[in-house]
């Protein structure tokens, strides 16, 4: 009896732990009338999904590289409202990508936008989808690992809707499920981010969750990994 006592009571000691230890800095990017109609514009146009707000309601977290090096740069690429360069993207959306969530080389955890506000980052899924960036290429560090475990399980507890934790290079075996939602068949790019090693450790250390991956296994295409 003794030891059953001991038992929960250091659960309920890690559990509490674990919750304090995470820490998300506010570093918002850009969220103007101008990103907020063209973010409506998407959820119409490539989602098929009419709504008076830009939120959506999760059922899955998608994680990333960046492949730029540095926080600062990575910001930079998101912050604006409207999509820079790439002509081919543009004639799909104005709209800037963006991620709720963006982790640093040393593993801080910065908030770009609310949870659930909709962002451009995964074709097909982005309406129900928190996408999280990572600061770097094939070369994410073992503190981003953790930061990405501990935002998993932050997210799973917020959100019990959420399912599935999926890699990028992930997106394209969603295609024909119900979840899929891309008007436009020819619409895809190559994804690698962020690694088969990276989220086989991040699915490992959170397998507790049974949280879905993809319905089927694909070989990632290389293509730059900013490209949504």
């Amino acid at each position: 009896m003794k030891s059953l006592i001991f038992l929960c009571i250091s659960l309920v000691f890690f559990t509490s732990c674990t919750k304090r230890s995470l820490q998300i800095i506010d570093k918002p990017i850009v969220f103007d009338e101008e990103r907020r109609q063209l973010s409506l514009d998407y959820l119409a146009k490539r989602h098929g999904l009419e709504q008076t707000e830009p939120y959506i309601k999760p059922k899955m977290i998608v994680l990333h590289w960046t492949a730029v090096p540095t926080l600062e740069a990575t910001f930079n690429v998101f912050n604006p409202s409207v999509l820079s360069g790439r002509p081919d993207l543009q004639a799909s959306s104005r709209l800037n990508t963006s991620v709720p969530f963006l982790v640093d080389r040393d593993g801080t955890i910065f908030r770009l936008l609310p949870d659930t506000t909709f962002a451009r980052h995964c074709i097909g899924l982005n309406y129900c989808a928190i996408g999280i960036e990572n600061v770097g290429n094939n070369d994410l560090t073992r503190a981003q690992m953790k930061a990405n475990v501990q935002l998993v399980r932050y997210l799973k507890r917020r959100y019990q809707g959420i399912d599935y934790l999926i890699g990028h290079y992930e997106y394209t075996d969603f295609i024909g499920t119900s979840l899929w939602r891309e008007t436009d068949p020819n619409y895809l790019t190559g994804k690698t981010d962020p690694g088969k090693s990276f989220m086989r450790k991040v699915r490992h250390r959170v397998r507790d969750l049974q949280l879905k991956g993809s319905p089927h296994g694909t070989q990632p295409i290389h293509l730059q990994a900013l490209v949504h």
